[in-house]
C-alpha cells in the first residue's frame, strides 16, 4: 500500500469501530462557551471603536490648540536698517 492508501484505511477503520461516549451536556456546554466567546469579541470590537474615536478627538483638539501647520515665531529680530 502506499502511504495515502494506508491513512485512508486507518480512518475508515476508525470510523467503522464503536463510537466513543460523549458527554450528554455536550451541546449546552458549547452553546454557553460560544455565547461567552461571541460576547467578549463584541466587547472588544467596541472597547477598539472608543479607544479610536477617543484618540481621533485627543489628535483633533490637539491639533486646533497647537497650530502644528503654523510656522514658530522668529526668535531672532530681522536686522534695522534705514532708520
Amino acid at each position: 500500500m502506499s502511504f495515502p492508501d494506508r491513512k485512508q484505511d486507518e480512518v475508515r477503520r476508525m470510523l467503522e469501530g464503536p463510537h466513543p461516549p460523549v458527554p450528554a451536556d455536550l451541546g449546552p456546554r458549547a452553546a454557553e462557551r460560544g455565547a461567552r466567546l461571541l460576547r467578549r469579541r463584541v466587547l472588544a470590537r467596541r472597547l477598539m471603536w472608543l479607544l479610536l474615536g477617543l484618540a481621533v478627538v485627543t489628535f483633533t483638539v490637539w491639533a486646533l490648540v497647537e497650530q502644528p501647520w503654523v510656522a514658530p515665531p522668529s526668535e531672532v529680530a530681522p536686522p534695522l536698517e534705514g532708520w
